[in-house]
């Protein structure tokens, strides 16, 4: 029979790299509960509406992107392309509003999107999110952006640098959108078919269009902050103003509009030069009419999302230096039945003393056991024959110097666990005086 593999633009995340994203999971999460920010978790498909409502139904992502199908019952349902519209609705929903606010969320989930696959950018691919909702000030917008910069200084990584940009709110992008279809018109007949359906309803959309033609038509089109008006002019330059005071270096760059409608004012990405023309890892930006277009109250919010295939290769091409997988602390090597059951016992109440410790389920030779001990990096091992029972007398060899050291079968926990404090007491002695 054919083999099955997994659908293009999906990837299996194997045993190698699964420490990996561990790692790098544990790091975000922890660096979001500091700056106040708890953990949310949204299904997987949701109502294809909101994604329509929260969205924008001419952005690329609702009209040529989605994953949605009917159900058995009838109703639309979509894969989540993004993680903004599930965690709003979720707090909508459930009341969290009414809360003390700001109301901090952040999330890591999975989104699912059909385009052509790219280097960082799967059809399946994984996000972490932060949602900051209740609160318009511009402090709101720095800060966040700080907590972006933080993340990657948790990486180590530095060349990576923070543009910005503003793209008003309804009000002064009315007198933008009315330049923008002068502009456009002229180029109707050139622009392709996607962005001539746009040019009515949301000529903002044509300036995020991937055409190599419409890219370069777009690049002499107005600029949005010839057109904001003074709550967001001066909304804007306060942000910029924390941003100096903080000394954290940006560019302006007014072609950023983002690729979802629900953006208002303050909008931002970070761009890596090391991996190529996809180069932005992380992108966000105020919205403050979501909340309320998804049936909440009016209330303004702000977020930022990151993809994290493109934040491991960035790690990657960094040469970051993930911990990997730990070693088990010890690995029980048998000889016989009765040495196989008594390495199980020990095994267990290891584990249950919260040592990482495993033992021979193939029924190697002891030869090849104690070969596969030091494949897998096992700090000690245990060799345990029928000989040793009856001793009452278990053999301990450190894996690292050599050493050897023997304890009874009824203390045999109690005495490991000495001997992994006093070698570790030795090993940072070794550190310290060398």
């Amino acid at each position: 029979m054919a083999q099955i593999k997994a659908p293009r633009g999906t990837q299996d995340m194997l045993p190698a790299n699964a420490s990996k994203w561990e790692e790098v999971e544990s790091t975000l999460l922890a660096t979001a509960k500091a700056y106040g920010f708890r953990e949310i978790r949204t299904p997987v498909f949701e109502s294809t509406e909101l994604f329509q409502r929260g969205v924008g139904d001419l952005t690329d992502v609702v009209q040529k992107e989605m994953y949605t199908f009917e159900d058995k019952g009838g109703r639309s349902i979509t894969l989540r392309p993004e993680g903004t519209a599930g965690a709003v609705r979720a707090a909508v929903e459930h009341g969290l509003l009414n809360d003390a606010l700001p109301l901090k969320l952040c999330y890591l989930t999975s989104c699912y999107r059909y385009e052509k696959p790219q280097a960082g950018r799967l059809r399946e691919f994984h996000q972490f999110g932060v949602e900051c909702l209740g609160t318009g000030e511009p402090i709101a917008d720095a800060q966040l952006i700080l907590f972006a910069r933080r993340i990657f200084d948790a990486f180590g990584l530095e060349n990576i640098h923070l543009e910005l940009n503003s793209i008003g709110c309804p009000h002064c992008r009315e007198n933008y959108y009315n330049a923008l279809r002068e502009y456009f018109s002229a180029h109707l007949e050139t622009l392709c078919e996607t962005c001539r359906g746009r040019l009515e309803k949301n000529p903002m959309r044509i300036l995020d269009c991937k055409s190599p033609v419409c890219k370069e038509i777009a690049a002499q089109a107005p600029v949005i902050l010839d057109y904001l008006c003074d709550e967001c002019r001066e909304h804007f330059e306060t942000v910029k103003g924390y941003l100096d005071a903080a000394e954290v270096p940006y560019t302006v760059n007014p072609r950023i509009v983002r690729g979802l409608d629900y953006y208002t004012k303050t909008v931002f990405e970070f761009i890596c030069d090391d991996i190529g023309a996809q180069g932005t890892v992380l992108g966000g930006g105020r919205y403050d009419g979501l909340v309320e277009e998804l049936g909440g109250k009016s209330v303004p919010a702000l977020g930022f999302a990151m993809g994290l295939e493109r934040l491991l290769m960035v790690l990657e091409a960094k040469q970051y230096a993930f911990e990997g997988d730990a070693a088990p602390a010890i690995y029980f090597c048998n000889i016989g039945q009765n040495a196989l059951r008594l390495s199980l016992s020990l095994c267990d109440e290891l584990l249950a003393d919260g040592f990482a410790a495993d033992l021979d389920l193939m029924g190697r030779s002891l030869k090849a056991q104690m070969k596969y001990a030091n494949k897998i990096g096992a700090l000690f091992t245990a060799v345990i024959g029928d000989d040793d029972i009856a001793g009452d007398c278990i053999k301990i060899k450190n894996m690292r110097t050599g050493e050897v050291y023997e304890s009874n079968v009824a203390d045999f926990a109690e005495n490991f666990e000495n001997l992994v404090i006093q070698s570790t007491l030795f090993e940072g002695e070794v550190e310290n005086n060398g």
